[in-house]
């Protein structure tokens, strides 16, 4: 047995907390508000190549990853939107592969690593300003049932970590 990481899961898989404390979600900002510099970092000075190479065998390419959380996270801040504006929304997921392979798929990953930089200094702004109250609002999410925005939070802030993790940990492998 290889005690190499599981490739799916670079930094292991989303355990959500069983409770979650300010200090918890003042870390899960951070990580939230950090993030697109991560990313940036993680693809500078890729060429077309190696942003069109895969993950892993039969995973997304680079590029597709940075389009993904661009897709993901786009989502997500509609969904802090509308737990804040309405009660308890009914949320739809999506067909992330099918999003992956649309035609804007081959599009420079620059657009995506700006459209999170645009998206999560929003998305920060308005969790900074956030109630105790509002934290327990929430929303009902189709195929995974009801989420607090707390706890979107926490799942967000790994979302993070892991896509990131996706291209360091293929760049580090490959000596890029």
């Amino acid at each position: 047995m290889s005690d190499a990481p599981d490739p799916r899961y670079p930094i292991g898989k989303f355990t959500p907390p069983t409770t979650i404390s300010s200090k918890d979600r003042r870390a899960a900002i951070l990580t939230i508000e950090q993030m697109p510099e991560l990313l940036r970092k993680a693809v500078r000075d890729l060429d077309t190549d190696q942003l069109n190479t895969p993950y892993r065998e039969g995973g997304w390419t680079v590029r597709q990853v940075v389009h993904h959380l661009a897709d993901s996270h786009m989502a997500a801040f509609h969904r802090l939107r509308r737990a804040l504006t309405e009660d308890w929304p009914v949320v739809q997921g999506y067909n992330e592969k099918a999003f992956a392979e649309l035609p804007d798929g081959i599009a420079p990953a620059e657009w995506s690593v700006e459209l999170v930089e645009a998206v999560h200094a929003r998305w920060v702004l308005v969790l900074q300003a956030l109630t105790e109250e509002q934290w327990q609002r929430g929303f009902k999410h189709a195929e995974r049932g009801p989420s607090t925005l707390e706890a979107a939070t926490m799942l967000y802030a790994w979302h993070s970590l892991h896509h990131v993790a996706h291209i360091t940990q293929l760049r580090a492998r490959r000596g890029w």
